[in-house]
């Protein structure tokens, strides 16, 4: 059995002392790691959690859907004016960014909003005499849609080119039907969404009447 001397407890004591600090070095250095990748982690979880309830509580909603057909020339519905406004809760939607989904069931388009298409009236007679339908009576743009502001209180909408809708504010979205499909026979059923660049789209289905008596009709 070894013994040990005086001289050699000196030198077992700085050999403890440096493998503790060893140790207290590298617990520190994974305690910094830990707190680095838990603040890391915060951050993605609160801007998860943002954009989540972002896309839960934003949307658009499809409140009406009216058609219009020249039946003094035995037409097919040439327009379409698609009401919509954000859902309850719903932070603003910028229109520039949302598109819309149109087929049907033989041809599927999909349409962006032009600013040359805009209208904000002070009251209208005829919602189908607006210039909101891209180029009716023209050559026909059917992968572009119109605007219409029927409510804006807060005045979020501040022109053609700033269409922002947010909690009261409804506006008609016009479509040339004649340009996108050849016009709209009757007994076909029409499906779409309008889609914002955050959050949940608005419905469309319908199915268009058996013949056409009127010149406008609700549609959905």
């Amino acid at each position: 059995m070894r013994k040990i001397f005086e001289k050699d407890v000196g030198s077992i004591g700085i050999g403890a002392m440096i493998v503790f600090i060893a140790m207290v070095l590298v617990a520190g250095i994974a305690a910094s790691v830990l707190i680095q990748t838990s603040s890391t982690l915060e951050s993605q979880a609160l801007a998860t959690g943002r954009e989540t309830t972002d896309e839960v509580a934003t949307g658009m909603s499809v409140f009406d859907i009216l058609g219009y057909a020249d039946t003094s020339t035995d037409s097919d519905i040439s327009k379409i004016a698609i009401g919509v406004r954000p859902r309850a809760g719903s932070k603003g939607i910028d229109i520039n960014q949302s598109y819309i989904e149109l087929s049907d069931s033989t041809t599927k388009v999909i349409l962006n909003y032009t600013s040359s298409f805009f209208l904000e009236p002070d009251g209208l007679d005829d919602i189908f005499s607006a210039a909101v339908f891209p180029d009716y009576g023209g050559s026909g743009d059917g992968s572009q849609f119109g605007v219409l502001v029927i409510e804006d209180a807060d005045n979020s909408i501040t022109g053609n080119t700033v269409v922002v809708i947010n909690r009261g504010d409804k506006i008609y979205l016009g479509v040339n039907t004649t340009a996108a499909f050849g016009g709209l026979t009757e007994r076909i059923d029409i499906w779409g969404l309008v889609v914002p660049e955050v959050g949940s789209p608005g419905v469309i289905s319908f199915r268009t009447p058996a013949s056409y008596t009127d010149d406008v009709m609700d549609l959905q």
